[in-house]
């Protein structure tokens, strides 16, 4: 590949009449892995982090990391992410210059467990550092950054329960510390960011109903909250209308500050297994649906309502200038794939608000 990556996103950016297109591929199919973006020397580091091999078993979880170098455009493995094995639904953001790697779930043999291991990668030196543990051990929580220095976890899900709590690490001072509590039910593969002072998430998996087959069932539940200037912990939360779409459950989603749109891709409206396959025993799909949250106007837009080869089982999408960069996920049929896809953010027609 002769081109940069930031030119091969400029370039598919105009194609004519494109919703999506796909750069190379990374060298492995990985699913619910943990994405990243970090400005250095001027040009767009994009990192995909651990998550589900093709084999979408216990022992099919990686802890291979790449990053895609805008230098060459392609995907180069860098430094393994340290553990004994390899991790799924973990959080992953970018503040303060470095990579911030935080949770997700290790799989065993007939179960698996929440961790609380928070990491630190320096891409200068291709080395990771450990940060003290997460308060709470935690996996498919939303993360987003707040003043480049605050970074939160909204929700999740932990060992033998799911969490309402936001807990919230100082990059500067390498301490974590809590934040006021979501107010809706307790979910996990929800989806969401942080831009300027506000979180919006949607969604998510909370616990079905008591004496239900089901262990978990989708939440449609969408919410706003406001970090206090002053005051990082203290958020005002509000609750909002529904999003377009049926998707509920691991969503892609991203934040720009620069658009002050935060974007939503993808996803299944069936909260399902690391397999693809549903709580209620029902193979998930992935939804077509592309929409996104104006904080100018304060409402729901669609972007695309039928996006081409949509994917599922996602913990993030990454907003470059040129559009809405997908890494890996699942297609149709429960696939794991290794595609890049990049998303147009102008709407493919009008009338697609709320």
């Amino acid at each position: 590949m002769k081109l940069s990556l930031t030119l091969l996103l400029i370039s598919l950016a105009h194609l004519a009449g494109a919703a999506t297109n796909a750069v190379d591929p990374l060298p492995d199919a990985v699913s619910n892995n943990a994405v990243a973006m970090l400005k250095i020397h001027r040009q767009f580091q994009l990192f995909s982090l651990m998550g589900m091999g093709p084999k979408k078993t216990w022992n099919g979880v990686t802890n291979v990391a790449y990053q895609l170098d805008a230098g060459t455009g392609k995907a180069q493995t860098i430094h393994p992410v340290p553990g004994t094995a390899g991790r799924i639904a973990a959080m992953a953001a970018a503040a303060a210059d470095h990579i911030f790697l935080f949770g997700g779930y290790v799989l065993y043999q007939g179960g698996g467990m929440a961790i609380p291991d928070a990491n630190l990668y320096e891409p200068a030196n291709d080395r990771w550092v450990r940060l003290a543990d997460i308060p709470t051990p935690v996996g498919d929580a939303v993360i987003g950054v707040y003043r480049d220095r605050y970074l939160y976890l909204i929700g999740g899900r932990s060992n033998n329960r799911l969490i309402s709590d936001v807990q919230i690490y100082d990059a500067e001072k390498g301490k974590w510390g809590t934040g006021t509590a979501m107010p809706g039910p307790a979910v996990f593969g929800h989806a969401g960011a942080i831009v300027g002072n506000t979180i919006i998430y949607v969604d998510g998996a909370q616990a079905g109903a008591t004496g239900s087959n089901t262990r978990f069932v989708a939440s449609d539940e969408c919410w706003m909250g406001k970090i206090d200037h002053h005051n990082p912990g203290k958020i005002e939360w509000t609750k909002l209308p529904n999003h377009p779409g049926s998707a509920h459950f691991r969503i892609a989603g991203g934040g720009s500050d620069k658009d002050e749109m935060i974007y939503f891709a993808g996803g299944s409206d069936d909260p399902h297994d690391y397999n693809g396959i549903g709580f209620d025993g029902k193979p998930a799909e992935p939804s077509p649906v592309t929409f996104a949250f104006n904080l100018r106007s304060g409402k729901w837009e669609t972007l695309d309502d039928n996006t081409p080869e949509p994917t599922m089982d996602h913990r993030g999408l990454l907003v470059t200038p040129e559009g809405l960069v997908i890494i890996g996920g699942m297609e149709k049929g429960q696939q794991v794939t290794g595609r890049i896809e990049v998303l147009s953010k102008t709407p493919k027609k009008q009338g697609g608000s709320n």
